[in-house]
């Protein structure tokens, strides 16, 4: 059988490359992570404003409903009813 002879030189190096290589990758992908986290925490914030303004909409929609039939029975009590036309 023949014996191969390991080079711990080459060897060595070529994990000292092999551990640069995933650090740098960890790295980069810290990076990316903190990079979508920001991006999310922006979003939220964007969220919640749009959240915001759809809830005042809604309410304001309301209001305008609420005056509209204070209008339409403040209307209805000024106007006089002919008592010769029947009721349907």
């Amino acid at each position: 059988m023949l014996r191969r002879r390991i080079d711990v030189v080459a060897s060595w190096q070529f994990a000292r490359q092999q551990f640069a290589a995933v650090i740098a990758e960890r790295d980069q992908l810290k990076w990316e992570l903190e990079w979508v986290e920001r991006e999310r925490d922006e979003f939220r914030v964007r969220l919640h404003e749009l959240q915001s303004a759809v809830e005042a909409r809604w309410k304001a929609e309301e209001q305008c409903r609420a005056l509209y039939r204070e209008r339409d029975l403040q209307r209805a009590m000024r106007m006089e009813r002919d008592l010769t036309d029947p009721l349907h």
